[in-house]
């Protein structure tokens, strides 16, 4: 037992609007929509998580501050942070679901507990494997003009890993884009597809099939979430690897997936899989199937870029890099004090005990939609 106790629990919730709108196969989206999450002890130590949700994906922001303020609030006071697995499970059982919210708080309970260890938070769930990630950036624009443009200029910052968000212009619009890309970049260029569950059950096997001349690294999520044996049929059916986002959630879902060889990948993200710890879970599922793993993201601020930094930082094996580029290279601004550590085109892991970055209380204020207390 530690002699800090959390004293008083802060719901933040924020809109940071996005330079431009991103579409993909299950919506378009404007705005970065988050709630932040934040830890006080009575020893004047804050710890910060960040719950990024997305309706048609993993849930909505007011119902994650719905269980943050209601739920997560009132068993957390007076609790030692440093007890993080007994907190976190006796949170399984006062609510099911809202896996966002529990990765804000799993976040914030180990960013006490590094700031109390003088550790970072990758440190005290394993270990740095390494300090520095390639980043990808998703192109998602409908205007893909404004596209190239932004491209190119990243690629002048060192970006060389592009995913194209595909399946919401048709099947004509992604062709061309892949055929430009490779005629400006060549072989230089790391394309990669992402569906968002875009493209139809019965057409998908011919469609991606279509995307193969263009040697992409992989094809994410082609179909719905639910579609698990489509999905693993067109893993068997195609030559290039398939992802599973939406299908592969929480380590059950690993277990499934793995047995049915739903995918060569699994995108890995602390909001499915209701944390950090949790994540590496499915990533230790994955390693033992043989299946690889990538650093996906929600639309977040830098708040849990970092903690799906720290994640990525402590998986041993990592070869796809991260998509960590929101507050770079999407969004209109950001919430973080310092920026968040993008350079050379790779996500270098914030340094310091626990986290490793910490909001503005200026800019927290300015984006700010509602304070629960």
């Amino acid at each position: 037992m530690s002699e800090h106790k959390i004293e008083a629990v802060r719901v933040h919730l924020v809109t940071v609007p996005a330079r431009t709108v991103h579409s993909h196969g299950s919506g378009d989206v404007g705005a970065i929509c988050s709630v932040l999450l934040e830890l006080v002890t009575d020893t004047g130590l804050t710890g910060w998580g960040e719950a990024s949700p997305w309706p048609v994906f993993t849930g909505t922001v007011e119902g994650n501050a719905a269980a943050m303020h209601g739920y997560f609030a009132p068993y957390l006071r007076g609790r030692d942070p440093v007890q993080v697995d007994v907190l976190m499970n006796a949170v399984e059982k006062i609510l099911v679901g809202h896996h966002e919210a529990k990765a804000a708080l799993e976040c914030a309970l180990l960013d006490l507990t590094g700031q109390i260890c003088g550790l970072s938070i990758a440190e005290l769930v394993g270990g740095r494997h390494r300090e520095a990630i390639p980043l990808s950036f998703s192109v998602a624009n409908p205007d893909f003009g404004k596209d190239l443009d932004d491209i190119a200029a990243m690629w002048a910052d060192g970006v060389r890993l592009f995913k194209l968000k595909t399946g919401f212009a048709g099947h004509g619009f992604d062709l061309m884009r892949l055929e430009k890309l490779r005629a400006v970049y060549g072989d230089e260029i790391d394309l990669r597809i992402d569906y968002n569950q875009g493209l139809p059950a019965f057409d998908a096997i011919r469609q991606v099939r279509d995307l193969e001349p263009f040697r992409p690294t992989f094809v994410e999520q082609p179909v719905k979430r639910h579609e698990r044996e489509a999905l693993a049929a067109i893993t068997r059916s195609v030559d290039v690897p398939i992802m599973a986002d939406e299908s592969v959630f929480d380590p059950r879902e690993a277990l499934l997936g793995a047995q049915m060889r739903l995918s060569d990948v699994f995108s890995l993200k602390i909001m499915k899989s209701a944390g950090i710890r949790r994540a590496l879970e499915v990533a230790a599922i994955a390693r033992a199937a043989g299946i690889e793993v990538y650093g996906g993201c929600m639309f977040e601020t830098s708040i849990a870029h970092a903690a799906g930094a720290q994640l990525m930082a402590a998986v041993p094996d990592l070869r796809l890099g991260c998509e960590f580029y929101m507050s770079t290279y999407y969004a209109a601004d950001d919430i973080a004090q310092e920026p968040f550590p993008v350079e050379g085109g790779m996500v270098h892991v914030p340094n310091g005990p626990g986290l490793g970055v910490r909001p503005d209380a200026e800019k927290l204020a300015r984006y700010r939609s509602e304070l629960l207390t």
